[in-house]
Order: structure tokens, then sequence, then C-alpha cells
């Protein structure tokens, strides 16, 4: 109600001011004036600076998709103010800007438009460009990257080797999230609720040949590094969610061909219950084990089973179904001979794709071992439980029973005390688990950086694989692939591509046809913008050293398990291989909300009529009134809803500024409030406090509303008189000062205006006198047995006894005390007075 307020009484009546109409601001003549000006000058240019505080801040880099739509705008807009506010305050900004150019769709325009991806990026980029400037940002252009470069994608190559070299890239046959349409493989984040995150195709499963990042070799440090970060909780709980830490026991049953058999369990007390062994139907042992007589159904249930998504097979209401594969193991706690099955409820990636089934005590087991008359035995009985029969598996703590020498100890205690007695015996130990598996970074597709690796025909490596020698980077992609819809990757018919040498002993040799995963570019982009210019490095140590790490990271909490965390794995390896000095990349970040339609529903291609175009409004309103505007809609981290009528508030805001600031009149019924010049500079240094205070904490809705009400205030006790102070000259420039981080183009014409020479960018942040923000009166509440009966007005330093004794003396106040003294008087500060009769 109140932002409506501010807006009305912004809003004076008559017609809707345009460009074209308005006499005075007219945005469309003095914003490209000085976007050419600026980079004319180089105003935005960071350079490396030991005297000063750096600030390294930072924008997720857009995807080339074509366009800058309006949601880009929410992103950049608020986070170039805050940008700008922290050079003002005098840091040394970074404020880069790139963009991240391979992946998926521009292949897949190759294919429908028949234009290569390389053409399709680079006209996208072009246009984005362009759009981005019209922002008015303050970005350093010399530091613009794009992946798609070769230029770029050489390091992206270079630390695929480094990785390699450091054990930490490595090749395996594994079972992938396969998406039939992109006819890709998907790491396990891109997949959600068993579909693929681009194009929504339930996802199955195939066994390839794939490259790998070892991710969780750092799941322990990207787990405690999570408490040193200034981040929003929730993408906190989403990334310990999803690295996952359980403790328990590694517990090694053997197959009675003498195949051990190794189970991850958090519930070692329910050994001595395992009835039978589950595993997923991709493990490898399933081939070896299954006899002639079972091989005929395995095979098919295998084949079934790779045809349901992970959310499919992992589903509660779905009936379990499995097949025995007529192999049995041995229980390591009590020698029982125990039947195997396959069963699509286990998968490969989660634990070792092997598990203990204890009917007795998990809900899953206990009907797989029902419907296959499976035996049932209970070893952990509730405390006060008689020896009756189980009616249902029991979940609870209790005592073991049933379990030989550890009958009658407490379930907690009895799950360390079997796990060390297993340990001794050679058959088990402590283990911690992860959720989370190893990066899968291949992909079979053209438009990614070429995985720099070669498979010698002379095996002259045991594995035949040769990594690509440094001196031979990058590895390019063929300019003349051809594309088409067959699922495959070009590369792989492209001969001149895959022919070629070994880097080691010379002889035949066919290269890798697998590119990388986009998530690997995006993983160290904010190390190239320090020195994007390279030939001979991916960056400057130097310069690493001074900027990073980043200080203030902004963009969608849709990254919050992908990108976020391959940039923070990427950064610990570097930071182990000696390359950087810092093992966290992002000190602080903040994730913007969502802007909606003007019907409150999310922005779609699918419905082109609810899609904001930021140009147009660009083109009638300028850019200034966008970012406002957009920083006005609500809570940055809300988002909320676009209005085409509430954009014309701001604008009028927006006229207002450049009316008062140039002199120009404007019509009022009311005559000017008489003010002093103290009470003037009282009205400024306030609002130079909210403001500051607001954009600190990214407050920028309550920021503009703040400088709306700050020029209403001033237009209240605008007058001749007031206009020739000292005061109102100091007002106009704070004003300014105030509004140059989120208007930047008119709050630089108005600077200008009044005779300053040098940018108001390149200003200092005004600062307040404390003594000047103190409120002079405060109004308080005054209730009586608790009961609101009266208010009075009082200088906010008035002693405590001096309230209490005019609250009493107030006529309303004995109307209700009835001449009786008072038990308690009760002060809360600039609050309220509690009598108490």
């Amino acid at each position: 109600m109140q932002t409506q307020e501010r807006m009305r009484e912004d809003e004076p009546a008559g017609a809707v001011p345009t460009q074209e109409t308005e006499i005075g601001y007219r945005p469309s003549e003095i914003e490209p004036k000085w976007q050419q000006r600026w980079e004319e000058q180089g105003l935005y240019r960071a350079v490396e600076d030991p005297t000063k505080q750096k600030w390294y801040a930072l924008v997720m880099f857009p995807y080339t998709s074509g366009d800058l739509h309006i949601g880009h705008w929410y992103n950049f807009a608020p986070a170039d103010t805050h940008a700008r506010f922290m050079r003002m305050k005098g840091y040394n900004v970074l404020f880069p800007f790139g963009f991240d150019a391979f992946g998926l769709p521009a292949e897949e325009a190759a294919i429908r438009h028949g234009i290569h991806p390389f053409t399709w990026t680079n006209q996208n980029i072009e246009r984005m460009r362009r759009q981005a400037k019209s922002i008015g940002g303050m970005y350093d252009w010399s530091r613009e990257i794009a992946t798609h470069l070769p230029e770029y994608y050489k390091w992206t190559q270079w630390f695929f080797l480094k990785f390699y070299e450091h054990g930490l890239a490595y090749r395996a046959l594994a079972p992938a999230n396969w998406c039939p349409h992109c006819q890709t493989t998907l790491a396990n984040e891109q997949v959600i609720n068993g579909t693929c995150e681009r194009c929504h195709t339930p996802v199955t499963r195939k066994m390839l040949e794939q490259w790998f990042f070892r991710i969780t070799k750092y799941a322990e440090e990207l787990l405690a590094d999570l408490e040193t970060l200034q981040w929003p909780e929730r993408i906190i709980l989403m990334q310990r969610n999803w690295i996952g830490k359980s403790v328990g026991a590694e517990i090694i049953f053997t197959a009675e061909s003498g195949d051990p058999i190794p189970v991850f369990t958090t519930r070692p007390d329910t050994l001595f219950g395992a009835t039978f062994m589950v595993l997923a139907p991709e493990h490898p042992l399933v081939e070896k084990l299954t006899t002639p007589d079972r091989r005929a159904e395995v095979q098919a249930y295998i084949e079934r089973a790779a045809r349901e998504t992970e959310i499919e097979r992992l589903s509660t209401e779905k009936e379990k179904t499995g097949v025995f594969i007529g192999a049995y193991a041995i229980n390591p706690a009590n020698g029982r001979r125990i039947p195997i099955y396959i069963a699509d409820y286990v998968l490969l990636t989660y634990g070792t794709g092997a598990i203990m089934a204890v009917p007795a005590h998990d809900e899953r087991d206990w009907d797989f071992a029902k419907k296959y008359g499976i035996p049932i035995i209970e070893v952990i009985r509730p405390e006060g439980k008689g020896d009756e029969p189980l009616t249902e598996a029991y979940t609870g703590p209790g005592i073991l029973v049933n379990s030989g020498q550890f009958d009658g100890m407490p379930s907690e205690e009895g799950k360390w005390a079997i796990t060390d007695w297993l340990a001794a015996r050679g058959k088990g130990r402590r283990a911690v688990s992860y959720h989370m598996r190893d990066w899968l970074i291949s992909r079979q597709r053209y438009w990614g950086a070429p995985i720099p690796i070669v498979y010698c025909k002379k095996k002259c490596t045991p594995d035949g694989i040769v990594p690509v020698s440094e001196d031979q980077l990058p590895v390019l992609l063929p300019e003349d692939a051809e594309f088409l819809p067959t699922g495959e990757s070009p590369l792989k018919r492209h001969r001149g591509f895959v022919e070629t040498t070994c880097p080691r002993c010379g002889g035949p040799a066919e290269r890798e046809t697998d590119t990388m995963d986009t998530f690997v570019d995006s993983s160290w982009y904010f190390l190239r913008y320090v020195s994007p210019h390279e030939q001979d490095r991916p960056f400057d140590p130097e310069k690493v050293r001074y900027w990073l790490p980043v200080d203030q990271y902004m963009g969608g909490a849709e990254h919050a398990v992908m990108h976020l965390l391959y940039a923070r794995f990427f950064t610990k390896a570097l930071a182990d291989m000696g390359l950087i000095d810092f093992r966290e990349p992002f000190i602080r970040l903040f994730n913007q909300g969502i802007i909606l339609g003007e019907d409150g529903q999310k922005m779609s291609k699918s419905r082109p009529e609810y899609v904001v175009d930021p140009d147009e409004y660009v083109a009638k309103y300028g850019a200034d009134t966008v970012r406002c505007f957009l920083m006005f809609i609500g809570p940055w981290e809300l988002g909320g809803n676009w209005s085409s009528a509430g954009i014309v508030g701001v604008w009028r805001f927006l006229n207002r500024v450049w009316n008062l600031v140039t002199g120009q009149a404007e019509e009022s019924a009311a005559a000017p409030q008489p003010v002093t010049q103290d009470e003037l500079r009282r009205l400024t240094h306030k609002t130079i406090k909210r403001v500051s205070e607001d954009i600190e904490r990214f407050r920028f809705n309550t920021m503009i509303a703040a400088l709306m009400e700050y020029v209403n205030a001033l237009y209240r006790v605008r007058s001749p008189e007031v206009e020739q102070t000292p005061a109102w000259q100091e007002a106009m420039d704070t004003l300014l000062l105030l509004l140059a981080p989120s208007a930047p183009h008119l709050a630089e014409e108005l600077w200008h205006r009044r005779g300053h020479r040098e940018s108001v960018h390149l200003q200092s942040w005004p600062t307040y006198d404390p003594a000047l923000t103190v409120e002079e009166t405060v109004t308080l509440v005054i209730q009586v047995n608790g009961r609101v009966r009266d208010r009075m007005e009082v200088p906010a330093n008035l002693p405590e006894e001096e309230i209490r004794r005019l609250a009493l003396e107030r006529p309303r106040v004995q109307q209700f005390t009835g001449g009786k003294p008072p038990h308690n008087v009760i002060v809360v500060p600039g609050r309220l007075v509690n009598i108490v009769v």
C-alpha cells in the first residue's frame, strides 16, 4: 500500500509522458550519448591497484540463446546498481561480462536451420552484446569472454589435462543418464524428477565408456566449507542435501563364486536379519553370477529396467519387482546362505549398487520378501514388545535379538559393536557414503570443447589412452562438420578429425569424439576475466591473487547443485595443483527472484503474448526507467509481476527528478511548506542513511521508495528562497549521487548540467552525519492496563522520568486511571508508555 501511495504521489494528472512528447527529459538522446562517452573514456575499465581494496562483482553470464529477456535485466540491473555503489564507496571494482556459448541449442539450430553453430552463436552474441550495453552497466567490456572461442576452450582442454595428470579425470564403463530426445548423456544434476532438465523427456539408462571428474574426492571438504560461505541458507541446504553424507558401515558379503559384494548401510545393527541381497540390474557382477537357467529372465528384466526413468524405479507407490539370478551369497555375520536378486529399485549410482535386504526392518525389503516368500527375521525389538510375530517392518531403535553375542544390546550401540567386530575379521569397516556421484562430463555432441585424448592403436600405454600434448592445444572443432538428425555427434563421422597420430609413439590413433559438458566451461570463467587475453596461460597468477575470490556473485538459484557445486570443486582442485591460493570461488552469493508476466504466470515462448521484450520498453521510456522499475516492483530475492501500467509511475518519478534539478516549474496546488536549512539537511542525511543501508542489503525496492519520498519532500518545500540556500544545493547534489547507481544516465546528465566537470560515477558516495539522522521528536503510544488510550509527541531525548510525568498528566489518561496512583509505569523508549493501575 505504501508503495502504491508513493507512486500515486509521483503521478500528476494528465497524459502519460513519452520520450517523443516530453519537453525536458529525453532518455533516447542522453542514454546513447553517455554510453558512448563512458566507452571512449574507458570509465569502467578495471586496473589492479594495490592501494585500493578490491571488489570483484560478478553476474552469472548468460547463455547465447539469442536475446536478453526481462529476466536477464532483472539479474543485471540491480547487480550493476550494487557494483556502482561499491565503486562510489571507494572500492576498486571489477565487473566483467561474457557469454556461455557452447551447448545443445546451437547444435539443434544447426540441424533445424542449416546454419553452423559457430555462426549461430556469433550472431546471437552480437545481438545480446548490443542489448547488454543498452542497460548502461559499468561492465568492463575490454574483458569480454565467450566460451566457444578457441582462445578460451584451449584452456578448458588444458585444465582437463591437468585433471587427468592428477588423477581427477578418468574413463570408465558406467550407466549413464541418457536422453533419447537430445541423444546425449546427462549428469545426475541435469536429471530433474527423472526427466531431462532441458527437453523434459524421460531419461533412461545406458552403459557407455565415458569420462568423469572425481568430484567425490572433495565431498567432505565441499560439505564442510559450506559453513564459511555467506550464501542464502536454502542454497547451502540444497548443496548439503545433494552431497548427502551418510555415516555407516561397508560390509563385505561374498558370493559362493568367491566374488566379494560390498554394500554400504547406515544400519549395520540389522546385519543378522539380512535374508537376501539385491543388486542393481546394471551391476557388473550380474552377468558373471547369473546361472544359465536364469539368464533369459534376468536379461529381459535388465532391458525392461533400462527403459524406466530413475524416478519410476525409486517410486514408493510402484510395486516392487525383481528376479532371482540363481546365485547365493554368504551373510558375514552368521554364515547363512542367502539368495541374490536384481531389482530396479536398486541403482548402481547410489552406494555400491548392492544392498543387504533386511525385510523385518525395511519397508521396501518387507514388501519384496512377502512377494517372493523370503524369510523375515526380527533382530531389533522395541522395548516392551514380546516375541509375537511382526505384522509390518519395524524401522525404529530397540534391543538386539537373534543377533548372536550382541543380543540384549541397544541397537544404537550395536551398530558400532557389530561394525568393529566385522572389521576385526576383515569383513567390514566404518565408512561414510555420499549421495553425490562423480561428475560425468562426456557429451556425445559436437558443440562443446573436444576432450583432448587420443586412443593409440598400438596401445603404447596399457589402456591405449594418451593425452594430447599441451603444445598441440587447442584441439579444434572442424568447421566442415555435417549436421544430421541421427543422434550421433558429427565428430564421429568426420574422418579428418577422428584419424590422427599418437602424441607419444607417433603411430596411428583416433581422437576422442565426446565433448565436455558445458558446465566445465563455466567452472573457471571467473578466473579468465582477470586476464582474458593471455595466450600462453589460462590466467595471470598475479592478477588472480589480486582479484580473486569473487566478492559478490549474483544469479539464479537454479544453479544451486550444478554450476555452483562444480565451480567450487574446480577451485579446490586448482588450489591443490598449486595454480591458485584460495579454495572457494564465491564469498557471497545473492539469488534474484523471477519476473512473472502481467497475469502472474511464468513467461515462456509458448505464451509469447505474455513475454516482456525489454527493448520495447527501453525505446519507450529509457533504460533508467526500466532499471528502476525492476528494482521497485518488490524484494529482489522474491521477484514480482511485470506491469506495463506500473512502469509509468517510475517514468514519471524520473521526470520529476529532471524537473526538480533543472528548475523547471511543476504545477502544485499547495503552497511551499516552510523549512529551515537545518531541517532540510536533516531530511537529506536521513535519506543518505536509508538509501545506503538499503543498497548494502540488496533492498532495492525500498531504496527506490526512499528516493521517491525524498523527491516528494523536496517538492513540498521548494521555493525560490529555499533554492538559493546551501542546504538546497547539497540536497540536489546528494539526490544525483544517490540516484547514480540506479539511473546512471539521468544522474550523469543532470550532474553535468549542474556545472560539474568530472563524471558523477567518479564521485564518492555521500556520507551522513549520525547526529542529523536522529529523530528530533517521537510519538509514544500510551496504554492503560494494556489498552491504547492516548498518544503524545515528545522530544526524542526526553528522560524517562519526565515521560512518566507527562503521560500521567494527560487528561485522557486520567480519565481511565480514575485518579488512582499507578501500580507501575513502564516506558519502552521511542515506542510506548504502559500504565498499570
